[in-house]
């Protein structure tokens, strides 16, 4: 049997393109500290 993790959410994100999704999920996993201290994470412009 297996253990439930309470821990782990799970969340859809819905948009056009160009809206953002990519750089919102980069800054959600920054600050869930998933990354470590050394780790680099190119950043993405608005492409304006």
């Amino acid at each position: 049997m297996t253990n439930k993790r309470e821990d782990v959410r799970n969340i859809a994100i819905i948009a056009h393109v160009d809206h953002g999704k990519t750089t919102l999920v980069d800054e959600l996993l920054k600050q869930s500290g998933i990354f470590r201290e050394n780790e680099h994470v190119d950043e993405r412009g608005n492409g304006l």
